[in-house]
């Protein structure tokens, strides 16, 4: 058994004439983006403290909404399973706007995506901002690209623990600021804030926040490159929303190739305006060469297109080696720039596709109702026949009030002549007042009592009056008879 095993195993073993070893997978090269400025750097400086900006100061925006009910105006109440957004309070029964939210996203991304390529890779993703972040802290305590490269590939000394361990405590304070910052999206945020303070958080937001800055830390700080590359599935399937005329970032072949080195005043001749300087690889977060065309890996941020600028401003040269432009503008670069077009069969559909969901979730939110009605019928008996010949039937009745303040409704039946209704065990509450605490929902148990039905049953509807508003509320039920036996 023993020799069969090793006989398998070195029938597994790949092999060659040379007896060297095969390398089938190399491992990741860890990536020192270097610095650049430019007018993409800036942007993306400020689009990032715009944001972030949002992001950390949202949960402590007020709104009022009247008394008992959250102010705080971006609120998700998972305990009063509620979603507040200023003015629009979303219940569990309403998950329809929830979906369409969603989906107008993901419209909206695929809409930018042919309009713009991967612009939100670029400057708006989650995961590029606090790598930004991050990779900002790491050259702040270790040094430009080469320096940093120097520090880690060198022995460790005293200096070199300091460094990086003063960049570990800033990663974990930023992704701890990021996950303290999203529960209080979840609770009050000054309750919180000052319940953590106070050293009076629950276990299981501490639990939350343990969870989101260990993974914040572990993706900004160490997958960085490959979340997007191999986690994000918006890399895999973004080719499907490009198009010839899709704005991307690419390299000028034709005015770029053959590339050589070359030294300032010298007359380039048959060569192109590419002096391989590397600067564009340098600067990638990524780690790719734009030059080798679009790849997956390209998140559109545009520092290369700054490297390359500032090269070309350095050789006299005019700017826009690599730019943002089409496929249709780069491969027809030798016959001027060709400006592109967004109006185009592809983006119309995603507007109109868009527009539409937008003019739905718009009209939903502008027609909803603010109350609903909801009737059970009793299944155990489904009716009673009392000593004096008439049908008794039991109904639950909810009654969900959205408003923020007491609603008194009156209740009534059609569809059956001569009934009465009697509310079971509700003291001084009678069908015609019935009380509903705010942004709560009313439970109440009815009886209603007619005369022997000619058929088995009878479809009748129950309505609701609001006596402050005068709006009608319905809801179809049945009333089951003695023919039913």
């Amino acid at each position: 058994m023993h020799q069969l095993r090793k006989q398998r195993h070195q029938l597994n073993q790949p092999q060659n004439q040379n007896n060297d070893d095969i390398v089938l997978f190399a491992k990741a090269q860890k990536i020192y983006p270097r610095s650049v400025d430019g007018f993409f750097r800036r942007l993306k400086w400020w689009l990032i403290a715009v944001t972030l900006g949002i992001y950390y100061l949202a949960p402590f925006i007020r709104w009022d909404r009247g008394p008992h009910i959250p102010d705080q105006a971006i609120l998700i109440d998972l305990p009063a399973r509620r979603a507040y957004f200023f003015a629009i309070e979303i219940w569990p029964q309403e998950v329809y706007y929830l979906v369409g939210i969603l989906v107008t996203a993901a419209i909206l991304l695929f809409f930018a995506t042919s309009l713009l390529g991967r612009v939100w890779c670029g400057y708006f993703c989650f995961q590029t901002v606090w790598t930004d972040l991050f990779i900002w802290a790491e050259r702040v305590f270790q040094g430009e690209r080469g320096a940093r490269q120097r520090l880690h590939d060198g022995p460790w000394t005293t200096e070199k623990f300091l460094k990086i361990s003063a960049t570990h405590v800033t990663w974990i304070f930023i992704a701890f600021m990021t996950a303290g910052t999203f529960v209080l999206y979840f609770n009050d945020a000054p309750a919180l804030l000052h319940d953590f303070l106070n050293q009076r958080v629950s276990p299981t937001v501490l639990g939350f926040m343990t969870a989101l800055t260990f993974s914040t830390y572990l993706m900004a700080g160490f997958a960085r490159e490959q979340v997007c590359t191999y986690m994000c599935p918006y890399a895999r399937f973004q080719s499907a929303m490009f198009d010839p005329d899709t704005l991307v970032i690419g390299y000028d072949l034709v005015r770029g190739e053959p590339r050589g080195k070359h030294k300032k005043g010298e007359a380039f001749g048959d060569k192109g305006h590419c002096i391989d300087c590397q600067a564009c690889v340098q600067v990638c977060p990524m780690g790719i060469d734009i030059r080798d065309g679009l790849q997956i890996q390209c998140i559109a941020c545009g520092l290369c297109i700054d490297a390359c600028d500032d090269i070309m401003d350095k050789m006299s040269l005019p700017r826009g080696l690599v730019r943002y432009d089409t496929e249709r503008g780069l491969t027809e670069s030798d016959k001027g720039h060709t400006k592109p077009r967004f109006i185009r069969p592809r983006t119309i559909y995603y507007a109109i596709v868009l527009t539409a969901i937008l003019a739905l979730l718009t009209y939903g939110l502008l027609t909803r109702k603010p109350a609903e009605l909801h009737v059970i019928h009793d299944r155990n008996p489904l009716f009673v026949q009392l000593s004096d010949g008439h049908i008794n039937n039991g109904y639950d009745i909810k009654i969900l009030n959205k408003m923020h303040d007491v609603r008194i409704f009156a209740l009534d039946i059609e569809g059956i002549d001569n009934a009465s209704i009697e509310v079971e065990g509700a003291g001084d509450v009678s069908a015609n007042a019935l009380p509903v605490a705010p942004d709560e929902v009313g439970h109440f148990h009815f009886f209603v009592k007619a005369a022997t039905q000619d058929t088995p049953s009878r479809d009748i509807v129950f309505s609701i009056t609001d006596k402050a508003s005068g709006i009608t509320y319905k809801h179809d039920s049945v009333f089951m008879s003695r023919g039913t036996q």
